[in-house]
Protein backbone atom coordinates (compact mmCIF):
# COMPACT_ATOMS: atom_id res chain seq x y z
CA UNK A 1 0.00 0.00 0.00
CA UNK A 2 3.08 2.64 0.43
CA UNK A 3 2.98 2.75 -3.19
CA UNK A 4 -0.54 3.97 -3.86
CA UNK A 5 0.60 5.60 -7.62
CA UNK A 6 0.42 1.61 -8.69
CA UNK A 7 -3.64 1.60 -8.35
CA UNK A 8 -3.99 5.54 -9.63
CA UNK A 9 -7.50 5.67 -12.45
CA UNK A 10 -7.27 8.07 -15.08
CA UNK A 11 -10.26 9.61 -15.61
CA UNK A 12 -10.79 11.60 -18.92
CA UNK A 13 -13.01 15.38 -19.08
CA UNK A 14 -16.91 15.21 -19.48
CA UNK A 15 -17.28 17.82 -22.39
CA UNK A 16 -19.00 18.00 -25.18
CA UNK A 17 -16.90 18.20 -28.87
CA UNK A 18 -19.43 20.26 -30.45
CA UNK A 19 -19.09 22.80 -27.32
CA UNK A 20 -15.27 22.57 -27.70
CA UNK A 21 -14.94 23.23 -31.47
CA UNK A 22 -17.33 26.11 -31.05
CA UNK A 23 -15.60 27.73 -27.77
CA UNK A 24 -12.15 26.93 -30.04
CA UNK A 25 -13.63 29.24 -33.09
CA UNK A 26 -14.74 31.98 -30.93
CA UNK A 27 -11.50 32.25 -29.53
CA UNK A 28 -9.82 31.16 -32.72
CA UNK A 29 -7.49 28.67 -30.51
CA UNK A 30 -6.62 25.14 -30.64
CA UNK A 31 -9.24 22.83 -29.69
CA UNK A 32 -7.54 21.80 -26.94
CA UNK A 33 -7.21 24.89 -24.99
CA UNK A 34 -11.19 25.15 -25.51
CA UNK A 35 -11.21 21.95 -23.77
CA UNK A 36 -9.32 23.19 -20.78
CA UNK A 37 -10.99 26.28 -20.77
CA UNK A 38 -14.62 24.24 -20.69
CA UNK A 39 -13.54 21.99 -17.97
CA UNK A 40 -12.89 24.81 -15.53
CA UNK A 41 -16.66 25.87 -16.40
CA UNK A 42 -15.50 28.48 -19.08
CA UNK A 43 -17.94 28.74 -21.73
CA UNK A 44 -18.24 31.83 -23.14
CA UNK A 45 -16.00 34.28 -24.69
CA UNK A 46 -16.99 36.86 -21.93
CA UNK A 47 -15.90 34.55 -19.65
CA UNK A 48 -12.56 33.77 -21.28
CA UNK A 49 -11.48 37.30 -21.26
CA UNK A 50 -12.49 37.38 -17.56
CA UNK A 51 -10.35 34.37 -16.97
CA UNK A 52 -7.27 35.22 -19.45
CA UNK A 53 -6.92 39.06 -18.51
CA UNK A 54 -7.86 39.16 -15.02
CA UNK A 55 -8.52 43.26 -13.19
CA UNK A 56 -9.31 44.80 -10.30
CA UNK A 57 -12.22 45.87 -11.56
CA UNK A 58 -13.55 42.54 -12.12
CA UNK A 59 -13.78 42.96 -7.47
CA UNK A 60 -16.78 43.00 -6.51
CA UNK A 61 -18.13 45.71 -3.76
CA UNK A 62 -16.89 44.86 -0.39
CA UNK A 63 -19.79 46.68 1.20
CA UNK A 64 -22.08 43.40 0.08
CA UNK A 65 -20.38 41.48 2.57
CA UNK A 66 -22.38 40.95 5.57
CA UNK A 67 -21.04 43.89 8.31
CA UNK A 68 -18.53 45.38 5.93
CA UNK A 69 -20.20 48.91 6.74
CA UNK A 70 -20.35 48.94 10.69
CA UNK A 71 -16.53 47.95 10.41
CA UNK A 72 -15.55 50.52 7.94
CA UNK A 73 -17.28 53.18 10.01
CA UNK A 74 -15.80 51.95 13.22
CA UNK A 75 -12.36 51.60 12.04
CA UNK A 76 -12.65 55.09 10.41
CA UNK A 77 -13.45 56.68 14.00
CA UNK A 78 -10.60 54.74 15.02
CA UNK A 79 -8.27 55.73 12.23
CA UNK A 80 -9.49 59.64 12.79
CA UNK A 81 -9.36 59.98 16.65
CA UNK A 82 -5.88 58.17 16.60
CA UNK A 83 -7.64 54.84 19.10
CA UNK A 84 -4.99 52.49 19.70
CA UNK A 85 -5.85 49.55 17.50
CA UNK A 86 -4.68 45.82 17.46
CA UNK A 87 -4.41 43.76 14.96
CA UNK A 88 -4.65 39.71 16.26
CA UNK A 89 -4.14 37.18 13.56
CA UNK A 90 -2.60 33.62 12.78
CA UNK A 91 0.58 32.44 12.74
CA UNK A 92 0.82 30.73 8.93
CA UNK A 93 1.41 32.24 6.17
CA UNK A 94 -2.61 33.62 5.02
CA UNK A 95 -2.19 35.17 8.71
CA UNK A 96 1.03 36.73 8.97
CA UNK A 97 0.50 38.26 5.53
CA UNK A 98 -2.94 39.44 6.20
CA UNK A 99 -1.32 41.81 9.85
CA UNK A 100 1.32 42.68 7.61
CA UNK A 101 -0.93 44.17 4.76
CA UNK A 102 -3.22 45.30 7.74
CA UNK A 103 -0.76 46.99 9.01
CA UNK A 104 1.24 48.33 6.77
CA UNK A 105 -2.09 50.71 5.69
CA UNK A 106 -3.33 51.75 9.11
CA UNK A 107 0.08 52.75 9.28
CA UNK A 108 -0.19 54.37 5.82
CA UNK A 109 -3.36 55.88 7.49
CA UNK A 110 -1.98 57.92 10.45
CA UNK A 111 -3.09 55.24 12.90
CA UNK A 112 -0.04 53.12 13.31
CA UNK A 113 -1.43 49.50 15.23
CA UNK A 114 0.14 47.01 17.46
CA UNK A 115 -0.08 43.68 16.70
CA UNK A 116 -0.93 40.29 18.36
CA UNK A 117 0.36 36.48 17.67
CA UNK A 118 -0.89 33.81 19.49
CA UNK A 119 1.93 31.58 20.99
CA UNK A 120 1.36 28.29 18.92
CA UNK A 121 1.84 26.44 22.04
CA UNK A 122 0.85 28.34 24.99
CA UNK A 123 -1.98 30.08 23.54
CA UNK A 124 -3.04 27.22 21.13
CA UNK A 125 -5.46 27.98 17.65
CA UNK A 126 -7.08 31.86 17.39
CA UNK A 127 -8.41 34.00 20.33
CA UNK A 128 -7.11 33.13 24.10
CA UNK A 129 -7.90 34.66 26.85
CA UNK A 130 -4.43 34.78 27.71
CA UNK A 131 -3.69 36.92 24.40
CA UNK A 132 -7.26 38.71 25.45
CA UNK A 133 -6.02 39.88 28.94
CA UNK A 134 -2.58 41.33 27.67
CA UNK A 135 -3.95 43.31 24.70
CA UNK A 136 -6.11 45.02 26.92
CA UNK A 137 -3.13 45.34 29.54
CA UNK A 138 -1.70 47.38 26.20
CA UNK A 139 -4.32 50.26 26.65
CA UNK A 140 -6.26 49.10 23.71
CA UNK A 141 -9.69 50.26 22.23
CA UNK A 142 -10.29 48.48 19.27
CA UNK A 143 -9.35 44.41 18.55
CA UNK A 144 -9.18 43.77 14.86
CA UNK A 145 -8.95 39.90 13.85
CA UNK A 146 -7.75 38.42 11.13
CA UNK A 147 -7.62 34.95 9.77
CA UNK A 148 -8.98 33.79 12.97
CA UNK A 149 -11.79 34.81 15.46
CA UNK A 150 -14.91 33.28 14.10
CA UNK A 151 -14.92 30.65 16.64
CA UNK A 152 -13.87 32.88 19.78
CA UNK A 153 -17.49 33.15 21.15
CA UNK A 154 -16.05 33.48 24.64
CA UNK A 155 -13.07 35.59 23.76
CA UNK A 156 -14.86 38.37 22.32
CA UNK A 157 -17.05 38.65 25.20
CA UNK A 158 -14.02 38.76 27.11
CA UNK A 159 -12.70 41.63 25.24
CA UNK A 160 -16.17 43.32 25.68
CA UNK A 161 -16.00 43.15 29.43
CA UNK A 162 -12.85 44.60 29.45
CA UNK A 163 -14.19 47.67 27.45
CA UNK A 164 -12.37 46.96 24.18
CA UNK A 165 -14.76 46.46 21.32
CA UNK A 166 -13.94 44.04 18.43
CA UNK A 167 -14.36 43.16 14.32
CA UNK A 168 -13.74 40.06 13.38
CA UNK A 169 -12.15 38.92 9.72
CA UNK A 170 -12.09 35.85 8.92
CA UNK A 171 -12.77 33.15 6.50
CA UNK A 172 -12.77 29.78 8.35
CA UNK A 173 -16.08 27.90 9.17
CA UNK A 174 -18.63 29.29 11.55
CA UNK A 175 -19.43 27.68 14.47
CA UNK A 176 -22.95 27.16 15.63
CA UNK A 177 -22.62 30.64 16.81
CA UNK A 178 -21.68 33.70 16.23
CA UNK A 179 -18.91 35.69 18.54
CA UNK A 180 -20.60 39.27 19.98
CA UNK A 181 -17.95 41.50 18.25
CA UNK A 182 -19.01 44.70 16.86
CA UNK A 183 -18.85 43.01 12.92
CA UNK A 184 -18.27 40.07 11.98
CA UNK A 185 -16.42 39.83 8.38
CA UNK A 186 -16.75 36.59 6.90
CA UNK A 187 -18.47 35.75 3.67
CA UNK A 188 -18.75 31.75 4.55
CA UNK A 189 -21.37 33.17 7.45
CA UNK A 190 -25.05 31.77 6.94
CA UNK A 191 -26.46 35.01 6.56
CA UNK A 192 -23.60 36.37 4.34
CA UNK A 193 -25.00 37.13 0.41
CA UNK A 194 -21.25 37.96 -0.23
CA UNK A 195 -21.06 36.60 -4.30
CA UNK A 196 -17.60 34.99 -3.83
CA UNK A 197 -17.26 32.35 -0.29
CA UNK A 198 -13.55 30.93 -0.97
CA UNK A 199 -11.48 34.04 -0.38
CA UNK A 200 -8.47 33.32 2.35
CA UNK A 201 -8.24 35.28 5.42
CA UNK A 202 -5.71 37.58 3.52
CA UNK A 203 -8.46 38.31 1.02
CA UNK A 204 -10.82 39.27 4.14
CA UNK A 205 -8.54 41.51 4.89
CA UNK A 206 -8.00 43.05 1.61
CA UNK A 207 -11.71 43.13 1.69
CA UNK A 208 -11.53 45.56 4.62
CA UNK A 209 -9.04 47.63 2.94
CA UNK A 210 -11.14 47.95 -0.45
CA UNK A 211 -14.05 49.25 1.83
CA UNK A 212 -11.80 51.84 3.95
CA UNK A 213 -9.85 52.92 0.53
CA UNK A 214 -13.77 53.55 -0.76
CA UNK A 215 -14.64 55.20 2.45
CA UNK A 216 -11.85 57.66 2.29
CA UNK A 217 -11.63 58.42 -1.27
CA UNK A 218 -8.25 56.65 -1.82
CA UNK A 219 -6.63 56.07 -4.58
CA UNK A 220 -6.38 52.66 -6.14
CA UNK A 221 -2.84 52.93 -5.47
CA UNK A 222 -3.72 52.09 -2.02
CA UNK A 223 -4.94 48.40 -3.38
CA UNK A 224 -1.78 47.83 -5.84
CA UNK A 225 0.12 48.14 -2.64
CA UNK A 226 -1.19 45.28 -1.02
CA UNK A 227 -1.36 42.54 -4.14
CA UNK A 228 1.77 40.89 -3.34
CA UNK A 229 0.91 40.46 0.45
CA UNK A 230 -2.41 38.96 -0.85
CA UNK A 231 -1.22 37.08 -3.67
CA UNK A 232 1.76 35.61 -1.00
CA UNK A 233 -1.09 34.46 1.63
CA UNK A 234 -3.86 33.48 -0.94
CA UNK A 235 -1.09 31.01 -2.92
CA UNK A 236 0.23 30.01 0.54
CA UNK A 237 -3.33 28.84 1.79
CA UNK A 238 -4.29 26.32 -0.91
CA UNK A 239 -7.64 28.64 -1.58
CA UNK A 240 -9.21 27.92 -5.25
CA UNK A 241 -7.79 29.70 -7.43
CA UNK A 242 -11.53 31.07 -9.06
CA UNK A 243 -13.08 34.02 -9.11
CA UNK A 244 -11.79 36.95 -6.88
CA UNK A 245 -8.63 34.94 -5.61
CA UNK A 246 -7.34 34.41 -9.58
CA UNK A 247 -7.32 38.15 -9.63
CA UNK A 248 -5.90 39.09 -6.59
CA UNK A 249 -2.98 36.19 -7.11
CA UNK A 250 -2.28 36.99 -10.48
CA UNK A 251 -2.02 40.31 -10.43
CA UNK A 252 -0.01 39.90 -7.17
CA UNK A 253 2.76 37.68 -8.07
CA UNK A 254 3.33 40.32 -11.22
CA UNK A 255 3.51 42.39 -8.20
CA UNK A 256 5.34 40.29 -5.93
CA UNK A 257 8.45 39.68 -8.89
CA UNK A 258 9.39 43.50 -8.78
CA UNK A 259 7.84 44.29 -4.90
CA UNK A 260 9.34 47.67 -3.41
CA UNK A 261 9.24 46.01 0.02
CA UNK A 262 12.47 45.56 1.76
CA UNK A 263 11.03 42.57 3.52
CA UNK A 264 9.69 40.51 0.78
CA UNK A 265 12.75 41.50 -1.41
CA UNK A 266 15.35 40.36 1.36
CA UNK A 267 13.04 37.05 1.14
CA UNK A 268 13.09 36.42 -2.09
CA UNK A 269 17.01 37.01 -2.44
CA UNK A 270 17.61 34.35 0.50
CA UNK A 271 15.51 31.96 -1.01
CA UNK A 272 17.31 31.67 -4.15
CA UNK A 273 14.23 33.58 -6.74
CA UNK A 274 16.20 36.62 -7.25
CA UNK A 275 15.76 37.47 -10.93
CA UNK A 276 13.88 34.01 -11.67
CA UNK A 277 10.21 33.65 -12.41
CA UNK A 278 7.73 33.72 -9.36
CA UNK A 279 4.35 31.27 -10.05
CA UNK A 280 2.54 30.00 -7.02
CA UNK A 281 5.13 26.84 -6.69
CA UNK A 282 7.21 28.71 -6.08
CA UNK A 283 5.28 30.63 -3.43
CA UNK A 284 3.61 27.07 -1.73
CA UNK A 285 6.91 25.37 -1.86
CA UNK A 286 10.06 28.23 -1.54
CA UNK A 287 8.56 31.49 0.26
CA UNK A 288 5.55 29.96 2.31
CA UNK A 289 7.67 27.36 4.06
CA UNK A 290 9.85 29.81 5.26
CA UNK A 291 7.67 32.28 6.65
CA UNK A 292 6.12 29.24 7.90
CA UNK A 293 8.98 28.10 9.88
CA UNK A 294 9.30 30.95 12.15
CA UNK A 295 6.00 30.31 13.58
CA UNK A 296 6.46 26.61 13.81
CA UNK A 297 9.89 26.70 15.19
CA UNK A 298 9.20 29.88 17.50
CA UNK A 299 7.35 33.55 17.17
CA UNK A 300 6.17 34.11 14.14
CA UNK A 301 6.17 37.62 15.51
CA UNK A 302 9.38 37.63 13.46
CA UNK A 303 8.10 37.30 9.69
CA UNK A 304 5.42 40.05 10.16
CA UNK A 305 8.84 42.01 11.28
CA UNK A 306 10.15 40.81 8.17
CA UNK A 307 7.62 41.44 6.47
CA UNK A 308 6.96 45.41 7.48
CA UNK A 309 10.70 46.26 7.65
CA UNK A 310 11.81 49.67 6.96
CA UNK A 311 15.61 49.09 6.72
CA UNK A 312 17.52 46.48 4.45
CA UNK A 313 19.54 45.44 7.33
CA UNK A 314 16.94 44.96 9.34
CA UNK A 315 15.32 42.67 6.20
CA UNK A 316 18.56 40.84 5.65
CA UNK A 317 19.08 39.96 9.35
CA UNK A 318 15.19 38.46 9.64
CA UNK A 319 15.68 36.59 5.91
CA UNK A 320 18.88 34.84 7.31
CA UNK A 321 16.51 33.75 10.49
CA UNK A 322 14.04 32.15 8.28
CA UNK A 323 16.39 30.66 6.47
CA UNK A 324 17.68 28.82 9.79
CA UNK A 325 14.56 28.26 11.13
CA UNK A 326 13.76 26.37 7.69
CA UNK A 327 16.44 23.83 7.68
CA UNK A 328 15.86 23.04 11.36
CA UNK A 329 11.98 22.39 10.40
CA UNK A 330 12.95 20.63 8.02
CA UNK A 331 15.57 18.79 9.61
CA UNK A 332 12.48 17.98 12.19
CA UNK A 333 9.97 17.13 9.74
CA UNK A 334 12.12 14.46 8.09
CA UNK A 335 12.73 12.35 11.59
CA UNK A 336 9.49 12.47 12.50
CA UNK A 337 7.91 11.52 9.09
CA UNK A 338 10.10 8.41 9.05
CA UNK A 339 9.14 7.95 12.87
CA UNK A 340 5.68 7.98 11.55
CA UNK A 341 5.99 5.52 8.51
CA UNK A 342 7.59 2.99 10.86
CA UNK A 343 4.88 3.42 12.79
CA UNK A 344 2.60 3.12 9.83
CA UNK A 345 4.40 -0.32 8.07
CA UNK A 346 3.76 -2.27 11.62
CA UNK A 347 -0.01 -0.78 11.95
CA UNK A 348 -1.22 0.26 8.96
CA UNK A 349 -4.56 -2.32 7.61
CA UNK A 350 -5.38 -1.28 4.29
CA UNK A 351 -8.77 -2.97 4.54
CA UNK A 352 -9.66 -1.72 7.91
CA UNK A 353 -8.07 1.81 8.35
CA UNK A 354 -10.09 4.14 6.07
CA UNK A 355 -8.24 6.91 8.25
CA UNK A 356 -4.90 7.67 9.61
CA UNK A 357 -4.52 8.93 13.79
CA UNK A 358 -1.24 8.74 14.52
CA UNK A 359 0.31 9.93 17.72
CA UNK A 360 3.59 10.24 19.63
CA UNK A 361 5.22 11.41 22.88
CA UNK A 362 7.92 14.30 21.62
CA UNK A 363 6.56 15.27 18.23
CA UNK A 364 6.81 18.98 17.53
CA UNK A 365 3.27 19.93 17.14
CA UNK A 366 4.95 22.60 14.98
CA UNK A 367 5.43 20.31 11.97
CA UNK A 368 2.66 17.41 12.44
CA UNK A 369 0.75 19.14 9.88
CA UNK A 370 3.52 19.23 7.25
CA UNK A 371 4.01 15.67 8.08
CA UNK A 372 0.17 14.68 7.70
CA UNK A 373 0.16 16.08 4.00
CA UNK A 374 3.25 14.28 3.47
CA UNK A 375 1.11 10.82 4.80
CA UNK A 376 -1.73 11.89 3.22
CA UNK A 377 -0.06 11.68 -0.38
CA UNK A 378 1.98 8.42 0.56
CA UNK A 379 -1.44 6.51 1.84
CA UNK A 380 -4.09 7.97 0.35
CA UNK A 381 -6.30 8.03 3.73
CA UNK A 382 -7.79 11.22 5.94
CA UNK A 383 -4.72 11.85 8.10
CA UNK A 384 -4.40 13.39 12.17
CA UNK A 385 -0.91 13.66 13.37
CA UNK A 386 -0.77 14.71 16.69
CA UNK A 387 1.94 15.31 19.16
CA UNK A 388 2.54 14.79 22.84
CA UNK A 389 5.18 16.39 24.55
CA UNK A 390 7.20 18.58 26.90
CA UNK A 391 6.75 21.12 23.97
CA UNK A 392 3.23 21.06 24.93
CA UNK A 393 4.07 21.91 28.87
CA UNK A 394 2.43 24.79 28.74
CA UNK A 395 -1.23 23.92 27.50
CA UNK A 396 -0.52 20.84 29.91
CA UNK A 397 -0.43 22.87 32.67
CA UNK A 398 -3.87 24.54 31.74
CA UNK A 399 -5.06 21.13 31.39
CA UNK A 400 -4.53 19.21 34.82
CA UNK A 401 -8.10 20.25 36.19
CA UNK A 402 -9.26 17.93 33.92
CA UNK A 403 -7.04 15.18 34.74
CA UNK A 404 -4.89 14.48 31.57
CA UNK A 405 -1.90 15.49 29.54
CA UNK A 406 -3.31 17.26 26.22
CA UNK A 407 -2.19 16.70 22.65
CA UNK A 408 -1.96 19.43 19.34
CA UNK A 409 -3.10 17.65 16.62
CA UNK A 410 -3.25 18.56 12.90
CA UNK A 411 -5.60 17.28 10.38
CA UNK A 412 -5.46 16.67 6.71
CA UNK A 413 -7.80 15.28 3.89
CA UNK A 414 -8.37 13.31 0.33
CA UNK A 415 -10.42 15.02 -2.07
CA UNK A 416 -14.10 14.24 -1.40
CA UNK A 417 -13.81 14.31 2.03
CA UNK A 418 -14.95 17.38 4.58
CA UNK A 419 -12.58 16.94 7.38
CA UNK A 420 -13.77 19.55 9.20
CA UNK A 421 -17.57 17.58 9.48
CA UNK A 422 -15.70 14.53 10.22
CA UNK A 423 -14.34 15.89 12.88
CA UNK A 424 -17.17 18.11 14.21
CA UNK A 425 -18.91 14.78 13.91
CA UNK A 426 -16.50 13.36 16.48
CA UNK A 427 -16.41 16.64 18.66
CA UNK A 428 -17.15 15.05 21.97
CA UNK A 429 -14.16 13.35 21.80
CA UNK A 430 -11.95 16.48 21.44
CA UNK A 431 -11.39 20.12 23.31
CA UNK A 432 -11.61 21.66 20.44
CA UNK A 433 -11.02 22.09 16.72
CA UNK A 434 -11.17 24.35 13.77
CA UNK A 435 -10.34 24.60 9.91
CA UNK A 436 -12.06 23.95 6.70
CA UNK A 437 -12.73 20.84 4.58
CA UNK A 438 -9.47 20.16 3.18
CA UNK A 439 -7.50 20.72 6.71
CA UNK A 440 -8.01 21.47 10.88
CA UNK A 441 -6.59 21.65 13.87
CA UNK A 442 -7.16 20.25 17.18
CA UNK A 443 -6.22 19.52 20.72
CA UNK A 444 -7.40 16.45 22.53
CA UNK A 445 -7.06 14.65 25.67
CA UNK A 446 -4.23 11.81 25.71
CA UNK A 447 -6.45 9.25 26.81
CA UNK A 448 -9.65 10.29 24.89
CA UNK A 449 -7.17 9.43 21.25
CA UNK A 450 -7.98 5.57 20.75
CA UNK A 451 -11.80 6.27 21.22
CA UNK A 452 -11.31 9.21 18.85
CA UNK A 453 -8.98 7.40 16.49
CA UNK A 454 -12.27 4.62 16.43
CA UNK A 455 -14.95 7.23 15.98
CA UNK A 456 -13.12 9.18 13.53
CA UNK A 457 -12.44 5.84 11.02
CA UNK A 458 -16.44 4.93 11.26
CA UNK A 459 -17.13 8.25 10.44
CA UNK A 460 -15.07 8.37 7.60
CA UNK A 461 -16.30 5.00 6.25
CA UNK A 462 -19.77 6.49 6.37
CA UNK A 463 -18.97 9.78 4.57
CA UNK A 464 -16.66 7.78 2.10
CA UNK A 465 -17.01 5.10 -0.56
CA UNK A 466 -13.97 2.20 -1.59
CA UNK A 467 -13.47 4.44 -4.43
CA UNK A 468 -12.34 7.88 -2.57
CA UNK A 469 -9.64 5.94 -1.47
CA UNK A 470 -8.17 5.08 -5.16
CA UNK A 471 -6.21 7.71 -5.93
CA UNK A 472 -7.06 9.62 -9.60
CA UNK A 473 -5.61 11.91 -12.18
CA UNK A 474 -8.46 13.72 -14.00
CA UNK A 475 -6.73 14.54 -17.41
CA UNK A 476 -7.73 17.82 -19.72
CA UNK A 477 -7.63 16.27 -22.73
CA UNK A 478 -5.36 14.03 -25.43
CA UNK A 479 -2.48 15.31 -26.31
CA UNK A 480 0.20 14.80 -29.82
CA UNK A 481 3.89 15.68 -28.80
CA UNK A 482 3.83 17.43 -31.88
CA UNK A 483 0.96 19.97 -31.04
CA UNK A 484 3.48 21.50 -28.35
CA UNK A 485 4.77 24.08 -30.33
CA UNK A 486 5.45 28.17 -29.07
CA UNK A 487 2.14 29.42 -29.91
CA UNK A 488 0.52 26.50 -27.71
CA UNK A 489 3.03 26.95 -24.80
CA UNK A 490 1.81 31.09 -24.82
CA UNK A 491 -1.64 30.14 -24.30
CA UNK A 492 -1.38 27.37 -22.17
CA UNK A 493 1.34 30.41 -19.92
CA UNK A 494 -2.32 32.49 -19.77
CA UNK A 495 -4.00 29.55 -17.22
CA UNK A 496 -1.75 30.48 -14.52
CA UNK A 497 -1.43 31.55 -11.58
CA UNK A 498 -1.98 27.21 -11.00
CA UNK A 499 -3.90 26.05 -7.85
CA UNK A 500 -7.07 24.26 -6.83
CA UNK A 501 -9.81 24.36 -9.25
CA UNK A 502 -6.94 25.80 -11.68
CA UNK A 503 -4.79 22.98 -11.74
CA UNK A 504 -1.61 23.18 -14.10
CA UNK A 505 -3.44 21.52 -17.41
CA UNK A 506 -3.10 17.52 -17.47
CA UNK A 507 -2.64 16.06 -20.33
CA UNK A 508 -2.70 12.46 -21.91
CA UNK A 509 -0.25 11.14 -24.51
CA UNK A 510 -0.18 7.42 -26.15
CA UNK A 511 1.87 5.19 -28.06
CA UNK A 512 4.98 7.64 -27.50
CA UNK A 513 8.12 6.11 -27.65
CA UNK A 514 11.63 5.79 -25.75
CA UNK A 515 14.49 7.47 -26.64
CA UNK A 516 18.36 6.47 -25.01
CA UNK A 517 17.89 4.27 -21.19
CA UNK A 518 15.68 5.79 -19.03
CA UNK A 519 17.61 6.21 -15.34
CA UNK A 520 16.97 7.05 -11.41
CA UNK A 521 18.07 10.28 -10.65
CA UNK A 522 18.26 12.38 -7.15
CA UNK A 523 16.14 10.98 -4.75
CA UNK A 524 14.13 8.20 -6.31
CA UNK A 525 13.38 10.68 -9.47
CA UNK A 526 12.35 8.78 -12.88
CA UNK A 527 14.35 10.49 -15.54
CA UNK A 528 14.00 9.64 -19.66
CA UNK A 529 13.06 11.15 -23.06
CA UNK A 530 10.20 10.55 -25.52
CA UNK A 531 8.96 11.11 -28.66
CA UNK A 532 5.55 10.36 -30.66
CA UNK A 533 5.65 7.11 -32.75
CA UNK A 534 4.42 7.67 -36.03
CA UNK A 535 4.54 11.66 -36.24
CA UNK A 536 5.95 13.16 -39.03
CA UNK A 537 7.80 15.58 -36.42
CA UNK A 538 9.47 13.37 -34.27
CA UNK A 539 10.07 15.71 -31.96
CA UNK A 540 12.26 14.60 -28.66
CA UNK A 541 11.16 15.98 -24.92
CA UNK A 542 12.57 15.38 -21.84
CA UNK A 543 10.57 13.50 -19.10
CA UNK A 544 10.97 13.36 -15.66
CA UNK A 545 8.56 11.69 -12.83
CA UNK A 546 9.45 12.83 -9.64
CA UNK A 547 9.11 9.93 -6.34
CA UNK A 548 8.49 7.94 -9.43
CA UNK A 549 11.43 5.90 -9.38
CA UNK A 550 9.85 2.65 -8.70
CA UNK A 551 8.08 2.97 -11.90
CA UNK A 552 10.72 2.14 -13.89
CA UNK A 553 9.86 -1.53 -14.76
CA UNK A 554 7.32 -0.33 -16.85
CA UNK A 555 10.17 1.53 -19.53
CA UNK A 556 12.92 0.17 -21.51
CA UNK A 557 15.04 1.79 -23.81
CA UNK A 558 13.04 1.84 -27.02
CA UNK A 559 9.86 0.40 -25.58
CA UNK A 560 7.43 1.43 -28.42
CA UNK A 561 3.80 1.51 -26.14
CA UNK A 562 3.87 4.34 -23.67
CA UNK A 563 0.84 6.04 -22.84
CA UNK A 564 1.61 8.68 -20.54
CA UNK A 565 0.01 11.58 -18.11
CA UNK A 566 1.91 14.87 -17.26
CA UNK A 567 1.75 18.35 -17.12
CA UNK A 568 4.07 20.62 -19.49
CA UNK A 569 6.18 22.52 -17.85
CA UNK A 570 10.02 25.21 -18.57
CA UNK A 571 12.89 23.78 -16.66
CA UNK A 572 15.21 26.73 -15.57
CA UNK A 573 18.81 25.68 -15.16
CA UNK A 574 22.11 27.99 -14.96
CA UNK A 575 20.01 30.53 -17.03
CA UNK A 576 18.54 28.42 -19.82
CA UNK A 577 14.89 27.56 -20.49
CA UNK A 578 14.26 24.12 -22.06
CA UNK A 579 10.71 22.33 -22.26
CA UNK A 580 9.97 19.32 -20.08
CA UNK A 581 7.10 17.19 -19.26
CA UNK A 582 6.61 16.26 -15.97
CA UNK A 583 5.54 12.83 -15.29
CA UNK A 584 1.88 12.30 -13.16
CA UNK A 585 1.89 8.21 -14.08
CA UNK A 586 2.48 5.80 -17.04
CA UNK A 587 1.82 2.93 -18.22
Amino acid sequence: MANTKLETHWLPPKVDPQQVKNLAEQLRVPPIIGQILLNRGINSFDKAKEFFRPNLQYLHDPFLMMDMEKAVERLAVAIKQKQRIVIYGDYDVDGTTAISMLYLFLKQMGAPPRFYIPDRLRDGYGLSENGIREIFSWGTDLILTTDCGITGVKEVALANKLGMEVIISDHHEPGEKLPPALAVLNPKREDCSYPFKELAGVGVAFKLIQGLVDKFNLSKDYLEQCLDLVALGSAADIVPLTGENRILVKLGLETLRCTEKLGLRALIKSSGLLGRSIGTGQVVFILAPRINAVGRMGSAARAVHLLVADSERRADNIAKILETENRNRRNLDEEIYKEAVEIMERQFDPERDWSIVLHKEGWHPGVVGIVASRLVERYYRPTVMIALGDELDMLNTQAESQGGKIGKGSARSIPGFDIYSALKACQNYLISFGGHKFAAGLSIQKEMIPAFRNAFNQVARQMMTSEHLIPKICFDGVLKLNEIDAKFIRLLKLFAPHGPQNMRPVFLSTNLEVVGTPRIVGNNHLKFKVRQRGAQNRIVIDAIGFNLGDLIYRISPGEANLDMIYVIEENEFQGERSLQLRVKDLR
